[in-house]
């Protein structure tokens, strides 16, 4: 309902927009003519916006209330499933669903370009990367700002072992993930007692000791020049052209993450998974029922590292060159990006927070200039409306159906 009040607040937003804009959307210096050019019609332009705007954004606001209130009453009825979970647990809904997405995936390089087939590449890769991630973050409740040095190790490992001593990239990809898990455990040690803020902290200093690191050596890593002619994957030695090698590591890459997905599902219905989400949860209570704490915390560190060490190697074998600056705190930041924007804990929000963090920046290159803004506004808007994520992992509950005259 629209009433007087809700016209104030906003006239008021549009009047504050107007204001904190006049200088920069309204007054421009021509420096050849030496004049000021006068543009009211961007001041119109941003309060029309900005008061259209402030009603959209109230009445989002009030649907969000409605629902939480709407929420509240449901779980005092009985909780049921959110409604991507129901209709993946509909038969009539995924089976189509799931022959539609591989349709889709086996014929999407032979339908799109070259660059196409790329952009989804680098998507996989971080669909990779963020469920790796979500182990630590999403399941075992660490968080991990320093990610990324998994992810520099990987690629890394295969550079300088094809360098030294010419090994290919199918012997590089284990022990790309061996050596990643390796420095996860080495990263799990000193950090066995922190939680929090502090725990964060200190895995963005280890992340950020491993690419000073690797900038600095130059002896080691190449310094900040880096590796080139990287070899790409290889089929039984056969020469491939630069499509047929690009369409060959999207179908490596989609393997690598149905393996993940599967692997991670697995972990996280077992009893090891059980226990991440218990520390999670409650550290203390955790420990109480005898979960022992430091195996826990050092196995999520080493598996989360295992795939950011095999995304690393297929990282390189993708670009051929590699140098510290694609390892940056950054690059951890959209990664823990992807997890909270999909959900925690969710593998299909995991999924779908890669693909809508990666793809849709490239997509709205057509708006060169406004791209980067509107990426931030879908952020602050999933953030505001959506705090779970793009699909909320839902607590698993068991009841016991026994009767109560079994015992007599």
């Amino acid at each position: 309902m629209i009433n007087l009040q809700e016209i104030k607040k906003s006239l008021l937003a549009a009047a504050w927009f107007m204001f904190l804009t006049f200088p920069i959307m309204v007054i421009r210096v021509n420096t050849v003519q030496d004049v000021i050019e006068w543009r009211w019609h961007n001041l119109a332009i941003v309060g029309f916006g900005a008061f259209f705007g402030s009603f959209v954004w109230r009445f989002f606001i009030r649907r969000k209330e409605m629902g939480l209130q709407a929420a509240v009453k449901v779980v005092k009825e009985g909780d049921p499933l959110p409604l991507v979970q129901r209709l993946l647990a509909n038969p009539r809904v995924f089976i189509p669903g799931l022959v539609a997405v591989s349709a889709l995936v086996v014929v999407f390089p032979f339908v799109f370009s070259m660059y196409q087939t790329n952009i989804m590449t680098n998507a996989l890769m971080f669909v990779m990367l963020g469920l790796g991630l979500n182990i630590v973050v999403g399941l075992a409740g660490l968080l991990d700002l320093g990610y990324v040095a998994f992810y520099a190790v990987g690629a890394y490992s295969y550079a300088l072992l094809n360098v030294h001593y010419g090994i290919g990239f199918w012997i590089a990809l284990p022990i790309g993930a061996g050596l990643a898990a390796l420095f996860g455990v080495l990263l799990g040690f000193p950090v066995l007692r922190l939680r929090g803020d502090y725990l964060a902290i200190v895995t963005l200093g280890f992340g950020e000791i491993i690419r000073l690191v690797l900038e600095n050596w130059n002896d080691f890593s190449f310094g900040p020049s880096g590796i080139a002619n990287i070899p790409r994957p290889s089929f039984f030695g056969m020469e491939m052209s630069l499509q047929q090698n690009t369409v060959y590591i999207y179908f490596i890459m989609v393997a690598l993450a149905l393996f993940t997905i599967f692997v991670v599902r697995r972990l996280e219905n077992s009893r090891l998974g059980r226990a991440w989400i218990a520390l999670r949860e409650d550290e203390i209570a955790c420990q109480a029922m005898g979960i022992d704490k430091t195996k826990t915390k050092l196995t999520a560190f080493a598996l989360g590292a295992t795939w950011a060490g095999m995304a690393g190697v297929m990282f390189a074998a993708k670009t051929t060159f590699i140098n510290p600056s694609s390892f940056t705190i950054w690059e951890s930041v959209i990664i823990l990006c992807v997890v909270v924007l999909g959900g925690m804990g969710s593998i299909i929000g995991v999924v779908c927070g890669a693909m809508v963090l990666i793809l849709l920046p490239e997509y709205l290159r057509a708006f060169s200039e406004y791209r980067m803004l509107i990426f931030g506004a879908v952020l602050v808007i999933m953030m505001v409306f959506r705090p779970g994520g793009i699909v909320i992992n839902v607590r698993r509950a068991y009841q016991f159906e026994g009767t109560e005259n079994n015992g007599k």
